[in-house]
């Protein structure tokens, strides 16, 4: 059992001097956790303050239970409840602003950092620390997109899947072109500064775009078995309801009524299309 005096708590908010820039911030954030962040909004993941409080106060933290490699929002929430458990435990009366902290704006991240420095530099006694070991050598994933969470609402993507009433692979090309098609007027805009001032910085543009295009791939890859994921439940209870449908049940028919329900801009298929997907799923089974 670790035994712990209650935090001191810090309620400064205000903007003075003693707050450090955004590159300030992350050095010290990335040299105290051996990361390698590159911007504020990263820290929406809540794993670095999570670890952040298992230095201050070791072990009020079961950083087993953290996802460092958190790229979802889902996740990005299950880290800050972590950081919510350990906040209670430790007395420290900080409300923190999830739902606004894991939409990765900038703003929002770098208030809260702000805040989180001075109660760190309030609270640590210099004892050692080795961040690597504690998380046994996980490496924390940046957010792959901050500041762009569209694609982290799992939401949405059922809510594309269910009018379609197709196998858990149909939805796919409903996904691909709104959240790609971003790509590349992202790309333009960094490209064309690197080419006005010189090779040198237009190859590290080259390998910071390669990076977030890997990122990027990595995103839709998660997306896409999450979206699966979810889209064959709802197969699933399409099926037992088309099983039961001769039993007039009203819970029956408000579930159906709503897995058929269609959003603005998509539309239920029509009966030849619906024919097609049943011979095609026949094919399959």
């Amino acid at each position: 059992m670790q035994s712990w005096g209650m935090a001191v708590n810090v309620y400064s908010t205000s903007v003075t001097s003693e707050n450090l820039s955004r590159h300030d911030m992350l050095a010290w954030v990335n040299d105290s956790l051996q990361l390698n962040y590159t911007k504020i909004e990263q820290l929406c993941s809540g794993a670095a303050y999570c670890q952040f409080m298992d230095m201050l106060f070791p072990g009020c933290v079961h950083l087993r239970k953290v996802k460092f490699q958190a790229k979802l929002e889902h996740e990005y929430i299950h880290n800050f409840k972590v950081l919510q458990a350990a906040f209670k435990k430790m007395g420290v009366d900080k409300i923190i602003a999830v739902e606004r902290l894991v939409k990765g704006k900038f703003q929002d991240n770098f208030e809260f950092i702000q805040w989180f420095k001075k109660f760190f530099d309030a609270n640590y006694d210099g004892k050692e620390y080795n961040p690597l070991l504690a998380r046994q050598g996980q490496d924390v994933a940046p957010a792959p997109n901050p500041g762009d969470h569209s694609f982290n609402k799992p939401k949405k993507l059922i809510g594309t899947a269910v009018p379609q009433r197709t196998s858990p692979t149909g939805p796919k090309n409903t996904q691909h072109p709104a959240r790609l098609g971003n790509v590349p007027s992202g790309i333009l805009r960094k490209n064309s500064p690197a080419t006005r001032n010189g090779g040198s910085e237009a190859d590290a543009q080259i390998l910071e775009l390669n990076q977030q295009l890997m990122d990027l791939k990595l995103t839709v890859d998660g997306l896409e078995k999450e979206r699966d994921f979810y889209f064959s439940k709802l197969r699933d209870i399409e099926l037992i309801c088309q099983e039961h449908e001769n039993e007039n049940s009203p819970i029956i028919n408000g579930i159906v009524s709503v897995l058929y329900a269609t959003e603005e801009g998509f539309a239920p298929p029509e009966d030849d299309e619906l024919e097609e997907q049943q011979t095609e799923e026949q094919d399959e089974y």
